[in-house]
């Protein structure tokens, strides 16, 4: 399955960014094979609005089934379920570090948005 990460950097030693649609970019690890692709964040996160819906059209097109991020608001939590994507919240930690609590079941999947529109 693929998982994306919001992160501050491309590899998996990056910080999980706590915000969804203004992260620097997404990191996508196949939990499967173990390959990992970045994913440009940066038309997204430069948006005076409408960043979050953004981001998750980039996530959606990436084919990864699963995000986890630090907070989600409404309008991108309402774009990643109806692309059928799954959220789960990180609070700190690595990307790496947060796949690994993806894979082992330690991440709760959220139930809904957990930020305000147009959290910064």
């Amino acid at each position: 399955m693929k998982v994306a990460v919001s992160a501050n950097g491309c590899d998996l030693d990056s910080a999980v960014d706590q915000r969804f649609g203004r992260a620097r970019c997404f990191v996508v690890v196949d939990t499967e094979t173990g390959e990992t692709a970045c994913l440009d964040n940066g038309g997204a996160a430069g948006l005076s609005g409408g960043a979050g819906i953004q981001a998750a059209q980039t996530v959606a097109k990436s084919g990864a089934k699963a995000l986890i991020t630090g907070h989600c608001g409404p309008k991108a939590f309402a774009a990643l379920a109806a692309a059928g994507i799954k959220i789960y919240y990180a609070q700190g930690g690595t990307v790496s570090e947060a796949v690994e609590k993806f894979k082992k079941g330690e991440l709760k999947e959220a139930g809904g948005a957990n930020a305000p529109t147009h959290w910064s």
